[in-house]
Parts: structure tokens; C-alpha cells; sequence
């Protein structure tokens, strides 16, 4: 009896719940939303949150607000949104070089990259692009290969951070081509741009968005691009692969998660909203001109994708002996 009796009070309460859950959905949302960014403005990143936030408030009717959270290699923004209420109101913009690189570089991660976020779509991808400092003497990727190789250590390279994908990927490529630059961290794409620009650093593979007007203006030289096909900002700009390196390929993407136990109506709702954003004629021009590329999936996509590249990633950090100390 006692058995029978606490079966009928699970299922009631499961009534319950997914009563309130569907009644949520249904006024969800009724204030503003907010995308919790991992990096501070500029770069990758940002651009893509700052091209959902406002056609995604036309969309869903609500304020969509960008709140950057940059530091500790994304954590801070990461661990915010794993604690936060799970509501659908807190969203993380996730960025590819934390959510599978971090696992792989910190034995006690604050977050679990799959047990903490619910995944609503994956929003954009980027390939990235070889840049140099005018003053290296170089006009092509063979070329600056042997300068490099010629000097070793005397090149220092951007990146956003220990442990982002512009320090992954780099390390990658002096692994293939047996080149010797120097590592400099920044906090983000923005400041590495600046000593770029002024040649504190001379070196920076990077997403588009950060450099692109750069090279279009002739302040940096991009020397190759690492995806497999041009950048339509940069047509005159080869692949790596045209470029003599076919094995050197990077791409980063950034999706949108939610805290886990956000109600999957809810998930629903955002998922739907965002693929009617992206699809907006405008949206696709403004990404065009930033130099993204749109690429939504859904839930169930952007969950494979992670667990893909999960250990792809881990491979490729412990090879390279990259670590955040």
C-alpha cells in the first residue's frame, strides 16, 4: 500500500512540474535576457553575441542584453552561468577554445563542459587567419616559415589567452612546421590586436573579426587563411593548403548553451528564436561584413559537435605539452 501510495505522489509531483515547466514556457519571457560573453569586446566572440542580441530581441520580445565577463581563461563567465538560475534569462555565448580546451588544460575545472549546459544552437563558425607585422620581411606562408626558422625565437606571437584556440592552433604550427616563436598571452583579442599593430608582437592567428580591417587597410599582412576555402572578406588571401601547408587547419565556433535544468519548453522557445534571428536577411549581411560565418544547429547537433571535439582537443593539448601555469 505504502509502495502504491508513493508511486501516486511521484507522478503527481511529476504532473506538477511539468505543468509549471509548459506554463514558464508559455510567458517565457517576461524581462530581459542575458548573454553572459566569456571574452571582453572585439574578436570572435563578442561580434557573435552582439549579432544574435538584437534581432533576437525583435524575435522574442524581450530586451537581449550583452554582459562580458572576461577572466580566469573563460571560467568566470563559464562557472557564473553553470550557477545561475536556470530560467532561460542567464545564456552562455560559448566559445570553442574554452568549452573543449579547458577540460584538457585544468585538472580541477570549476564547470563541466557537457553536465552544466544544456546546448540551445550552435550560432557561428570561424576560420582563422596567419597575420604578421608589416616590419616581417616576408609576402607568403613558405616565406615566412624560413624567416622564422632562420630566427628562431626572435618572432613573439599573440594570443587571447593560455589556452585559447589562437595558443592551441599556434603551437600546432610550429609542431608541423619546426618553427621557434615566442608566446604572449593577452586577455583577449583586443589587446593582442593593439601590440600587433604597434609591432610589440609580430604574430597572430586569429579569428577574422579581429584583424580583418587590419589587413584590408594594409596594417597587417595576412598570409594565409587556415580553413578550406577563402575568407570572402579577404578573397586575395590564400589557404593554407594553396599556401604549401594542407596540414594546418583551424576553425572556432561560438554556440549558445543554457544552465542545465532549464526546462526543455523553454530550450524549445530559445532554439526556435534563434534560427528565426539567424535566418534574417540582415543578420546574414552584418555577419558578412564582420567576417563570421553563420552556421546554426540544433541542440542535438551542437551536443555532437562538443562531443567531438572534446577529445580532438585533448589530443592535440597534451601533444603540445600546453598548460596554463
Amino acid at each position: 500500500m505504502k509502495i502504491h501510495q508513493t508511486i501516486q505522489k511521484f507522478f503527481a509531483l511529476a504532473a506538477i512540474a511539468l505543468s509549471f515547466s509548459i506554463t514558464h514556457a508559455q510567458t517565457f519571457p517576461e524581462h530581459p535576457i542575458v548573454l553572459v560573453v566569456p571574452n571582453p569586446p572585439g574578436g570572435l566572440v563578442d561580434t557573435s553575441a552582439r549579432l544574435l542580441s538584437e534581432p533576437l530581441t525583435r524575435v522574442i520580445g524581450q530586451p537581449v542584453i550583452v554582459d562580458n565577463k572576461p577572466g580566469a581563461s573563460g571560467n568566470t563567465a563559464y562557472q557564473y552561468v553553470a550557477k545561475a538560475k536556470p530560467d532561460g534569462y542567464t545564456l552562455l555565448i560559448s566559445y570553442s577554445g574554452y568549452h573543449v580546451g579547458n577540460p584538457a588544460l585544468m585538472d580541477k575545472l570549476p564547470w563541466d563542459p557537457i553536465k552544466d549546459f544544456s546546448p540551445i544552437a550552435l550560432l557561428t563558425v570561424s576560420t582563422n587567419v596567419i597575420a604578421v607585422h608589416p616590419s616581417v620581411p616576408v609576402n607568403n606562408l613558405k616565406e615566412f616559415i624560413a624567416y622564422a626558422k632562420a630566427n628562431p625565437g626572435k618572432l613573439n606571437y599573440a594570443s587571447q589567452g593560455n589556452g585559447s584556440v589562437s595558443h592551441i592552433g599556434t603551437e600546432i604550427f610550429k609542431q608541423i612546421t619546426g618553427v621557434e616563436i615566442v608566446h604572449v598571452p593577452y586577455k583577449g583579442s583586443g589587446p593582442a590586436v593593439q601590440d600587433v599593430l604597434a609591432g610589440q608582437v609580430q604574430v597572430f592567428i586569429t579569428t577574422p573579426p579581429s584583424v580583418m580591417q587590419h589587413v584590408q587597410s594594409g596594417k597587417l599582412k595576412a598570409l594565409a587563411v587556415t580553413g578550406k576555402t577563402r575568407h570572402p572578406g579577404m578573397p586575395n588571401v590564400p589557404t593554407t593548403a594553396e599556401a604549401g601547408l594542407p596540414t594546418f587547419q583551424l576553425e572556432s565556433w561560438v554556440a549558445l548553451y543554457a544552465p542545465t535544468g532549464t526546462p526543455a519548453p523553454v530550450i524549445t522557445k530559445l532554439t526556435d528564436s534563434v534560427k528565426a534571428s539567424l535566418a534574417l536577411p540582415e543578420v546574414k549581411e552584418r555577419a558578412d561584413t564582420a567576417g563570421v560565418e553563420l552556421r546554426y544547429l540544433t541542440p542535438a547537433a551542437t551536443d555532437a559537435l562538443l562531443k567531438k571535439e572534446l577529445p580532438f582537443w585533448n589530443k592535440a593539448i597534451k601533444s603540445a605539452h600546453i598548460t596554463l601555469d
